[in-house]
């Protein structure tokens, strides 16, 4: 057995390795600097460039671009009419984004359980959570996998509910064939480094609906329109007029920004096709080690994988997730946790939410953790990784 590097041993690896990391190219560098040298930094036509070029890729009639994916929540929120006294269903493994959207409006987020398998918010828990006040589900891709489009789809229909996709961690994941960002009634996607790709920062807000563009594009900058065809006074002076017809934020996305993400797509098949060679590579690994449990696929979702959870068997082993974290960082393999429930928060309890809501995600959190997965991962990084998991795993077996 290999002395753990905690307990004085030699680390599998001399550097660190980190959990998620961006890949920006020479060719991503000059479409910035072209920008920076153009007439436009921001408002600019690379912002609509960014939005078509989403709308090809995914199949989605409109693209908004926004400077973040939690701004782009929020946007989604407002677009679907969430207002005080709604209530929206979301999954308590994610982001607090995608509960903080609700109450941006003024509305009560719900918490509906997981699947224990696949980690995906549960559409049987959704229908035991909704109630006359529900306005919208926002259902998260949580690691890139897709979530059950056809049974929130008709839980949506049923109740007369806006269905909202947080695909923050999903671009380039298809269900039955399907890209998304098409396939809800809105969806929302995150440009953040650790992303396939990204802008820095950066958000995008997809819909099929005409209804919710416009709204979109009105809350993303102040409420405010040029478009005579909205405004509501008249006669109007002249071509400088506008009219604020809604409250909205400033949540404008730089050209640069924009030109950075276009750039990004251009490689975002082969980032994908690395993340699913990287996962491949994971899941027959990890899937021989009866500590290690494994996240499950449904069959419908053909999933580029923003992260990777193992989850700890801890039943089978000695030590703590802490301890097996500690561990794992002293071999120079740096993980993280994603994500704690989101009602375990202090904002959240001082709003009444209280542990025991959702049973199978706290027990899913007790174990999970996400070890290194990005695009620019050698193959011996991922051999190192896999290395060091069953290293550590070795020292902690139970005898």
């Amino acid at each position: 057995m290999e002395r753990l590097a905690i307990h004085g041993g030699y680390p599998v690896r001399s550097s660190a390795l980190y959990y998620g990391r961006q890949w920006i190219g020479e060719e991503d560098i000059r479409a910035v600097v072209d920008v920076l040298r153009s007439d436009f930094i921001t408002c600019g036509p690379k912002v609509d460039e960014l939005e078509r070029t989403i709308e090809e890729y995914t199949g989605a009639r409109y693209a908004v671009a926004v400077c973040n994916g939690t701004a782009a929540l929020h946007c989604a929120c407002m677009a679907a009419g969430v207002g005080p006294g709604d209530e929206v269903i979301t999954t308590p493994i994610t982001f607090a984004a995608s509960a903080n959207c609700a109450l941006y409006c003024g509305a009560t987020p719900v918490f509906a359980d997981i699947d224990p398998e696949t980690y995906n918010i549960d559409p049987e828990s959704i229908r035991t959570r909704i109630t006359e006040k529900t306005k919208a589900i926002v259902a998260v891709d949580f690691t890139g996998q897709a979530i059950k489009h056809k049974e929130i789809r008709a839980i949506c229909d049923e109740f007369d509910l806006v269905f909202i996709e947080d695909a923050a961690h999903a671009i380039a994941t298809k269900y039955d064939g399907k890209p998304v960002g098409s396939l809800a009634d809105i969806t929302c996607f995150s440009f953040h480094p650790v992303k396939t790709v990204t802008g820095g920062e950066g958000g995008a807000v997809l819909t099929n609906k005409e209804e919710y563009y416009h709204k979109l594009t009105l809350v993303r900058t102040h409420g405010i329109t040029h478009d005579e065809a909205y405004m509501e006074d008249a006669p109007h002076e002249g071509p400088w007029c506008y009219e604020q017809v809604c409250l909205g934020y400033n949540y404008r996305i730089t050209d640069f920004q924009a030109a950075l993400i276009t750039s990004q797509m251009k490689k975002l098949n082969a980032f994908a096709a690395r993340r699913k060679e990287i996962v491949s590579a994971y899941d027959e690994a990890f899937a021989k080690i009866p500590e290690i449990i494994v996240q499950k696929e449904i069959p419908e979702s053909d999933t580029c994988r923003h992260l990777y959870i193992v989850r700890l068997a801890l039943d089978k082993l000695t030590c703590t997730r802490r301890e097996f974290f500690d561990a794992m960082a002293a071999e120079n393999i740096h993980c993280q946790i994603h994500y704690v429930p989101v009602y375990w928060f202090p904002y959240y309890r001082k709003l009444g939410y209280q542990k025991g809501l959702c049973p199978k995600a706290e027990e899913v959190y007790k174990g999970i953790m996400s070890v290194p997965l990005y695009p620019k991962m050698t193959n011996k990084d991922v051999a190192d990784v896999i290395h060091a998991v069953k290293k550590v795993v070795a020292y902690y077996r139970m005898k």
